[in-house]
C-alpha cells in the first residue's frame, strides 16, 4: 500500500503542474476488499423474475438480485447512489441483471453519487469478509441492432442454460436501438461461468447488438472474472470506460461491432487472477474477432477507438502474466486514434487474417518489453489514412509504482487523458485484493 500512497501523491503533483485549474485525480487511490463500504442503507429489497413494468430502484435501500432478473417491455430507473448487489443462492449461482431487447435502463449516477453494482461481501457490515470475483453476476444489456451472424435470435453468451432462451435473444435491423443510459456506473467483482472449457462466460458489461441510441458514459468495471467490457456486434458509442484488474480481458469486440469507444483506461493489476488458454497467459487490454472462425461477412467488426490508454505492468515479470496489449485477429479490424501502450511484453498483434494494413493507426505511443509490436515484414506506419505516427519509448514522464514504469502522460499527446485530464474524478475505484 506504501507504493499506491506514493502513486497517488504523483498523480496529484503532476495534474497540478500540468492544469492549476484543474482538480488534482487522486482516484487512483486504492482499498482494501477486505474493508466494507460506509454509508450504505440497512434496508435490503430482493428482487427475483421479470421486470415487466416502469420501476424506479431508489437509494434508500441496497438492491438485491436473485436470479437472472429481465426487464422486458419496460423501462428500469436506478437512481444515483444505489447499491446493488446479488443473492447468493444455493447453486452458487450469483444475480445477473438483465435489459432484454424491449426493456431499457436509465441508470444516471452523479460523480459524486456513482451507481454501484458491487459484492455482497462490501455490504454485509463485516470489515472481515473479502470481495472475490463473480459476487455479482454482471450486467447485460441486449439489443436488436446489426450483428454479422446472419440470424436475429443470437442468444447472449453465459445465459444459454435459462429457460426462455428468446428472452436473451440480440441482433436485429435496428442501429438507432436503445437499451437506455448508463451514466457514472461502477460494477465490480462480476463475472458467471457458464463453461470454463469453452471459455462461456459472463462479463461485467455484455453489450449484445446494442444499438447507438443507448448512452454508456463513464462506466468503470473492476476485478471481473472474465472480460470488463464485452460487445456483441451493434453500433453503440460509448465513452469515459475504465476497466480494472479483468481476470481476462479489458475490452473485447467480436460479432461485427462497429460502434466507437472515446476515453477509455485499462489498467492491470498483477496481483488480480490472469486467464489461461493451454496453460498460457490469455488476458488481453483489447482481444477483437470479426467471428470464431475469421471467415469474411458483410459485416467486419472494427471498433473505431479514439484516446485510449492501456497500462500493463511494471517489469517483464509482470507483463508475462498477459498475453497482448492489443490483439486483433480472426479477420477482425481496428481504428486507434490517440492510443498508449504499455507494459506488455507483446504490444500489438495482428494475427493473420488479419492485416495492419487493414486497420488505421494514428499518433499511437507503444512501450512493450520485448516489443514484438507487428508481424515480420510490416511496419507500424502501414494502413489507411490519416498517416500513423508511432514510438516506442521507456517513460513518458510520470511514474506509476504499482502499474508500470513506462508512465502515461496525462497531458501528453496521446492517451486516455488527451482532451480531458480529469475525467476518472471521485466516481471510479480501485480495490486492492
Amino acid at each position: 500500500m506504501k507504493k499506491v500512497f506514493l502513486f497517488a501523491i504523483a498523480i496529484i503533483f503532476f495534474n497540478s503542474c500540468q492544469n492549476d485549474e484543474a482538480s488534482a485525480d487522486s482516484s487512483f487511490a486504492m482499498k482494501s476488499a477486505s474493508a466494507d463500504y460506509s454509508g450504505y442503507p440497512a434496508t435490503v429489497q430482493t428482487v427475483s423474475g421479470n421486470i415487466t413494468t416502469n420501476t424506479t430502484w431508489t437509494n434508500d435501500r441496497v438492491w438485491e438480485v436473485s436470479g437472472v432478473v429481465r426487464v422486458i417491455g419496460a423501462k428500469l430507473t436506478i437512481q444515483p447512489g444505489t447499491f446493488i448487489k446479488a443473492k447468493v443462492l444455493a447453486s452458487g449461482a450469483t444475480g445477473v441483471l438483465v435489459i432484454t431487447k424491449t426493456g431499457q435502463i436509465d441508470a444516471q449516477g452523479t460523480a459524486t453519487a456513482p451507481v454501484i453494482f458491487t459484492s455482497y461481501n462490501l455490504l454485509d457490515g463485516n470489515a472481515a469478509t473479502k470481495a472475490t470475483p463473480g459476487d455479482f453476476g454482471g450486467l447485460v444489456l441486449l439489443g436488436d441492432a446489426q450483428v454479422n451472424t446472419g440470424v436475429t435470435t443470437n442468444i447472449i453468451e453465459g445465459l444459454g442454460d435459462q429457460p426462455t432462451p428468446s428472452d436473451f435473444y440480440y441482433g436485429g435491423t435496428n442501429n438507432a436501438h436503445s437499451a437506455g443510459a448508463l451514466n457514472y456506473v461502477r460494477i465490480e467483482y462480476a463475472g458467471r461461468i457458464l463453461d470454463a472449457a469453452t471459455g462461456v462466460e459472463i462479463n461485467g458489461l455484455t453489450c449484445g447488438g446494442v444499438g447507438s441510441g443507448t448512452v454508456i458514459d463513464h462506466v468503470q468495471v473492476s476485478y471481473g472474472r472474465d472480460d470488463s467490457f464485452e460487445f456483441f456486434g451493434g453500433t453503440v458509442k460509448a465513452s469515459h470506460l475504465v476497466s480494472f484488474a479483468p481476470d481476462d480481458d479489458n475490452f473485447d469486440f467480436d460479432f461485427g461491432y462497429t460502434g466507437t469507444i472515446n476515453k477509455a483506461i485499462a489498467i492491470a493489476d498483477t496481483t488480480s487472477t490472469h486467464s489461461l488458454s493451454g496453460g498460457n497467459p490469455d488476458s488481453n487490454g483489447i482481444e477483437l474477432d470479426n467471428n470464431a472462425t475469421g471467415t469474411s461477412t458483410t459485416i467486419i467488426t472494427r471498433p473505431v477507438i479514439s484516446e485510449l490508454s492501456i497500462i500493463g505492468a511494471n517489469s517483464i515479470a509482470g507483463g508475462a502474466l498477459y498475453e497482448n496489449a492489443i490483439h486483433v485477429r480472426r479477420l477482425g479490424q481496428i481504428s486507434l486514434t490517440n492510443a498508449t501502450v504499455t507494459g506488455y511484453v507483446t504490444g500489438i498483434r495482428f494475427e493473420s487474417p488479419s492485416l495492419p494494413a487493414s486497420s488505421a493507426r494514428s499518433f499511437l505511443s507503444v512501450h512493450a518489453f520485448t516489443n514484438p509490436i507487428l508481424p515480420v515484414g510490416t511496419s507500424l506506419g502501414a494502413g489507411s489514412s490519416p498517416a500513423s505516427t508511432a514510438t516506442v519509448a521507456d517513460s513518458w514522464a510520470l511514474t506509476q509504482p504499482f502499474f508500470n514504469i513506462a508512465p502515461l502522460n496525462l497531458a501528453g499527446a496521446t492517451g486516455a487523458f488527451k482532451t480531458e485530464q480529469n475525467w476518472t474524478n471521485t466516481w471510479t475505484k480501485f480495490i486492492n485484493f
